[in-house]
Formats: structure tokens, C-alpha cells, sequence
């Protein structure tokens, strides 16, 4: 059985790689070298805080299913939003820990805080964009609708939503 011919070329040629051997100079260097970490961390913030996003809608998606299809119908409306915020806080803890893991984020309080708030944004545009339309709602009739106590637990969800990023990288050991 014969062999192709770059194979026994390449095999016949000696090696020309040196351990211990310098490196060429470099020449051409431009008078100031542009800092791309900055570009590439702030495209993984927002990369980041998409994923985040997409994690925290899905289950926001499911949980609002769940609350007006079952609970809703059965129990109350308002039993049902208070019943879902725990499932949301968890789903929030959740996300962050594996969108912080699977994007491999240094723990600085700036990225953090980037990712939620890019988050933040992402959930405020699709709100007022996709869902109060569905609805046929306006943010003023929105804000009407929302029971006084109630009302105030989207508010804060987002505000956990915004914050999550930055409280699961905290080290709470000693």
C-alpha cells in the first residue's frame, strides 16, 4: 500500500521548529494600540444579558400560563400573582447563576450590573411592545387596571431582575 506523496514528502523533511529559540521582532507598530477587551466585554455584556433575558421571559411565559389558566380561574387573581413572584425569584436566582457560568464573567460589579439592566431594558421593550398590545392596553390603562398592593409586584420584580446578575456572584462565605 502506497502512501500519497505530500505525506512522504513532509515525513522526509526535517523539523525546523526550535524550543528555545527567539522570537522574530516585531516591526510596524502602530503609535497607540486600540484596546479591544473593551469592545469585547461590552458585546458580551449585552450577549450576556440577552441570554438572561430569553431565560427570564421563558419562564415568565410559563408562570403567566400557569397563573391565568389554573390559579386565576380557581382561586383569585390576586392570590395568583402573589403565588407566582416566589416561582419568579427563583427562576431569576436560576438564570443569572448559569447565564454568569456559561459566559465564563468576571465577578465586577459594572458587568454585572450591565447584564441586568441590559435584561431590564430587553423586558420593559417586549412589555410595552408585544404584551399590552395583545391586550389592548394602553400603559395608562395598564396602570389603572393593577391592584395597589399587587401592582407594585412588577415593579419590584424588575428591580430583582436588574439586581440578580450582581447578587449571585456575591461570595457570602467568610
Amino acid at each position: 500500500m502506497s502512501t500519497p506523496r505530500h505525506r512522504r514528502d513532509h515525513e522526509e523533511q526535517p523539523s525546523t521548529d526550535q524550543i528555545n529559540a527567539p522570537a522574530p521582532p516585531v516591526a510596524n507598530l502602530p503609535a497607540k494600540i486600540p484596546d479591544v477587551r473593551h469592545k469585547t466585554r461590552a458585546s458580551l455584556v449585552v450577549r450576556a444579558g440577552g441570554v438572561y433575558f430569553l431565560v427570564a421571559l421563558g419562564v415568565g411565559f410559563v408562570l403567566e400560563v400557569v397563573r391565568l389558566e389554573v390559579i386565576a380561574l380557581h382561586i383569585s387573581e390576586l392570590i395568583a400573582r402573589l403565588l407566582e413572584v416566589p416561582n419568579t425569584l427563583l427562576a431569576m436566582i436560576i438564570g443569572a447563576k448559569w447565564t454568569i457560568d456559561r459566559f465564563h464573567l468576571p465577578p465586577l460589579p459594572r458587568i454585572r450590573l450591565g447584564i441586568g439592566f441590559v435584561a431590564f431594558v430587553l423586558m420593559i421593550l417586549t412589555e410595552s411592545a408585544v404584551v399590552l398590545p395583545l391586550h389592548g392596553l394602553t400603559i395608562d390603562e395598564y396602570m389603572a387596571l393593577q391592584h395597589a398592593v399587587a401592582g407594585m409586584l412588577p415593579v419590584g420584580v424588575l428591580a430583582v431582575l436588574t439586581g440578580m446578575p450582581l447578587l449571585v456572584s456575591y461570595r457570602w462565605e467568610r
